[in-house]
């Protein structure tokens, strides 16, 4: 791991850092679009992103949002965390209302399915997303009662 992957997974248990996060999804959302996901904020961190376009459930309109991802067998592991916030985050609901979504991955346009993880499946999911971010543990406690929706994103053929 290199070092600035390392002071990032230490650093984001920090509440400040989360808000910082939070501030900074604007922007790499600008970013990976002007780029067309060739540069994003969360791999100049060494850390695998995307991202995830969805479908509007209220507006039918594509809504993309940067995340990070855990490579899977089967496609990539994401998890709706919203930073620990009492609330879902807006596409977690709309992958729930149409699993059918487009994730660039390196630049790379693939289509997926989402699957919402529950039982045996989403505890092995998020023991290995939390290998990855152990910041996920803590947000999962600042979400209170909320239980931090995860999604296995499968490659459509």
């Amino acid at each position: 791991m290199n070092p600035i992957t390392a002071v990032a997974r230490r650093l984001g248990r920090q509440k400040w850092f989360s808000d910082l996060g939070r501030a900074f999804v604007p922007v790499d959302l600008a970013v990976q679009r002007r780029t067309k996901g060739k540069i994003s904020l969360l791999a100049l961190l060494g850390l695998p992103s995307m991202l995830l376009t969805t479908t509007g459930r209220k507006s039918g309109q594509p809504r993309s949002v940067p995340l990070l991802y855990v490579p899977h067998p089967r496609g990539f592991i994401v998890t709706a965390s919203n930073w620990g916030g009492p609330k879902h985050p807006a596409w977690s609901a709309n992958l729930i209302a149409d699993p059918d979504a487009e994730a660039v991955v390196r630049a790379k346009t693939i289509a997926v399915r989402a699957e919402l993880a529950e039982g045996e499946l989403r505890e092995e999911l998020w023991q290995r997303i939390t290998e990855h971010w152990p910041a996920y543990d803590t947000y999962a406690e600042r979400a209170g009662s909320r239980r931090i929706r995860v999604f296995l994103l499968t490659v459509r053929r």
